[in-house]
């Protein structure tokens, strides 16, 4: 790997798989950087591209996710993002080169894009009728949540919808973009124990009908799909 310098800004690069025929990953380190320097680092390297490549950006809190995920998008970008630990978050953005100037999104630095809407989630279907339609209209709703200007608060999910937070869910990458931005993903234990997935949960904590029920008697307003 080769380290270069752009604009005093410290940018490594390193061969990557995330484009077909190969390309390079560019990794930004915005560890311990406070709003708006994770997203000017991240411009910075997206205005250099040259052609099609994927972007690692490394942050240490949930508002920095949401900034640099919500410049990036604006931009033209591919965007998905994950907790690694508490602490750290890798935002992963993937670009057919640098941004147009009628893309080029401006600088700007939001404190917490989160109210108190708790979304519910009580089945791996959306609506009655045809099964596979349903679960096709349930990740696109999930889909549709990481889109939002407001991100909610929390989002809850019990009985079918538990298989969503778990092992082989379609709905992981975006589950996990979300909990990177600060929503809270909380499952149903005595559920996950029911469906035998206690150890394939991928994403969010366990929880249980108390917090379930305490969760949603405090939400400003509940979604359900």
């Amino acid at each position: 790997m080769r380290y270069k310098k752009r604009s005093g800004l410290p940018v490594s690069r390193g061969l990557g798989n995330g484009w077909k025929g190969g390309s390079i990953m560019i990794t930004v380190n915005a560890m311990g950087d406070n709003c708006p320097i994770p997203v000017i680092k991240t411009k910075k390297a997206m205005q250099a591209l040259t052609g099609p490549e994927t972007i690692e950006v490394l942050v240490d809190n949930e508002i920095a996710v949401q900034n640099v995920t919500k410049m990036a998008s604006a931009s033209g970008g591919q965007v998905s993002s994950e907790k690694i630990s508490d602490g750290e978050f890798k935002i992963t953005v993937q670009m057919e080169g640098a941004p147009s100037a009628a893309d080029d999104e401006e600088v700007s630095c939001v404190p917490d894009a989160r109210d108190n809407t708790v979304v519910v989630v009580s089945s791996d279907r959306m609506g009655e009728g045809n099964d596979e339609l349903g679960k096709v209209l349930v990740k696109g709703f999930i889909f549709a949540v990481t889109q939002l200007d407001t991100l909610p608060k929390t989002m809850l999910f019990y009985n079918g919808g538990a298989t969503l937070t778990a092992e082989g869910s379609d709905s992981l990458e975006d589950l996990k973009s979300l909990e990177a931005q600060g929503v809270e993903i909380m499952t149903c234990g005595t559920c996950l124990d029911y469906y035998g997935l206690k150890e394939k949960l991928k994403v969010g904590t366990v929880t249980n009908m108390y917090s379930i029920v305490e969760t949603m008697a405090n939400a400003g307003r509940i979604i359900k799909p």
